[in-house]
């Protein structure tokens, strides 16, 4: 999971520090040209479905966001997961992990805010199989897109939200998605979120879920997050996560 634009109006000679996390809606903006994001922390879900309850930790959720060009990033992302397991009827756990697969992709910011036309860009990922270790590997290559657009609504909030598609790797058909965030500055330092997002599958049901959580800006290029969210519809029944977004200039 790759997670959303806050906004941080801290008074800075360099651009705002605006990040992929920690939620699911993708900002629009993209890494200012030659700096390196990183962007990293764990994560934590359980789902429960009928009779099997599966916990999910992911250690290492490290994205890498490179501006290549004044509007184009370039994005690289691994995770390494441990999956557990278990069915009611069974006393023995069935644990998994390794790495997820690699994550290669690209942002294109297509247009800043103007009046009422919103900042808009366009992400794309492939998620390669042949990277990933055994317990996670599928037999196909998943392909996601989203648009993703940002209002902003006054000093100390906007509004952000992304609508796209994804092909997973053994899944037939594609799963439509969408997401909508609300974020808030209390102080140029500190900002809270709360979001609605889900995916709309062609051959399941849909999913919903919701999240909040809040950032501190510690530097003008250093950002902690934190985030507890679960889902509306059947299905997830916690999600916990904590990490970081650091800038580097060259």
């Amino acid at each position: 999971m790759t997670l959303v634009f806050l906004p941080i109006f801290a008074q800075q000679e360099r651009p705002e520090l605006i990040t992929d996390r920690p939620d699911a809606t993708e900002a629009p903006s993209v890494v200012a040209r030659g700096a390196l994001q990183i962007e990293s922390g764990a994560l934590f879900t359980s789902f429960e479905d009928d009779v099997l309850q599966t916990n999910t930790t992911t250690y290492n959720t490290t994205l890498l966001r490179f501006g290549l060009l004044e509007n184009l990033e370039l994005r690289l992302g691994w995770n390494f997961v441990e999956q557990r397991n278990k069915q009611s009827t069974a006393q023995e756990e069935v644990i998994q992990s390794g790495l997820s697969p690699l994550l290669l992709g690209m942002k294109v910011n297509i247009t800043q805010e103007k009046g009422w036309l919103p900042t808009i860009g366009l992400i794309g990922h492939l998620f390669l199989p042949f990277t990933a270790s055994d317990d996670f590997k599928p037999q196909n290559t998943s392909v996601d897109f989203r648009f993703a657009f940002d209002h902003t609504l006054s000093d100390s909030s906007s509004i952000a939200y992304n609508l796209g598609a994804q092909w997973e790797a053994d899944s037939l058909g594609a799963a439509y998605i969408y997401t909508l965030a609300y974020g808030y500055s209390i102080t140029d330092s500190f900002g809270l979120y709360a979001e609605l997002y889900g995916d709309l599958p062609e051959n399941n049901r849909s999913n919903h879920f919701w999240d909040a959580g809040v950032t501190y800006l510690i530097l003008p290029n250093l950002q902690l997050d934190a985030t507890i969210g679960t889902s509306i519809t059947k299905g997830q029944d916690l999600l916990l996560s904590g990490g970081f977004s650091y800038r580097i200039f060259k």
